[in-house]
């Protein structure tokens, strides 16, 4: 992704830097790893974490390192990406002016309007304060764990979570919150599966509007990606039986797919997963 003449937004909150995790519990890749089988798995993975004895934020400011600075460099730019596609967007498609997230860049462990960042959190956004929630570290996972190597990989990431800000936005997350509070555990998973989708589709939606920023193989970096988190295919490399009733984001072709429905012509209004017959 060519992104050296993109400014960077001024939208990025970096908390990296202010102190490292204290004796015990479980640090760096290894608590990524954790959170990362609970986010696309559907695994609870509280018991790992009690096992691993609680985790406790340093004060000791540190240094950030190259690599540090390199990837929080990235989340800026892509962001910047983010905020001016939907901004000239909404008022096209949607009707409205857009007001775009700030992005939280941390280390190992955070705090957010929506609890800290535990047990089923990776990379997430927050309705409650309205910010997406970001260890850069992911991207290293995301690349040497599960094989989605390239820098439009991780963009990818980065615009799910700004989907999900652009679903807050025009009010869907509010409106299968509310849905899902008197659902059952099948129900309400599969209206979660609705809304990961759907944020795969505006994401492709982004993806269509930034065209001429792409490298030859980004696409494809992307799609690799939505292969490799798609809920039957990290089932099944966590050594369990995909189960769908349990799926939270979609299998990895309905992840693929979805994301090149919202890439094929770059509308808002192809990304309505909840009224389609087929996911």
């Amino acid at each position: 992704m060519r992104l050296r003449n993109v400014s960077r937004s001024r939208n990025v909150v970096d908390r990296r830097g202010r102190g490292g995790r204290a004796a015990g519990g479980i640090g760096g890749i290894g608590l990524l790893v954790v959170l990362a089988i609970g986010y696309f798995a559907g695994i609870d993975v509280t018991p790992l974490l009690e096992q691993a004895g609680p985790s406790q934020q340093s004060s000791e400011p540190r240094e950030l390192t190259e690599a540090e600075q390199q990837a929080g460099d990235f989340a800026a730019r892509v962001l910047s990406t983010t905020e001016g596609v939907w901004a000239e967007l909404f008022p096209e498609q949607v009707g409205r002016s857009y007001t775009p997230p700030q992005l939280v860049l941390f280390s190992e462990v955070t705090q957010s309007g929506c609890g800290g960042a535990s047990g089923s959190s990776g990379p997430f956004y927050c309705p409650a304060d309205r910010r997406a929630y970001l260890d850069t570290a992911f991207f290293g996972f995301l690349a040497d764990r599960l094989g989605a190597e390239g820098d439009f990989a991780a963009a990818y990431v980065i615009a799910h979570e700004v989907a999900h800000h652009v679903q807050n936005e025009l009010g869907i997350l509010g409106q299968v919150q509310q849905l899902r509070a008197g659902a059952s555990e099948r129900e309400s998973n599969a209206l979660q599966v609705r809304v990961e989708l759907q944020a795969d589709c505006l994401s492709g939606v982004w993806a269509h509007h930034v065209a001429e920023l792409l490298d030859s193989g980004d696409v494809e970096e992307a799609l690799n990606a939505a292969h490799r988190i798609g809920d039957d295919y990290l089932q099944a490399r966590a050594g369990r039986q995909p189960n769908p009733h349990t799926f939270t984001h979609g299998t990895s072709d309905q992840r693929a797919r979805w994301f090149e429905i919202g890439r094929a012509a770059g509308r808002v209004g192809d990304c309505d997963t909840f009224n389609a017959d087929r996911l």
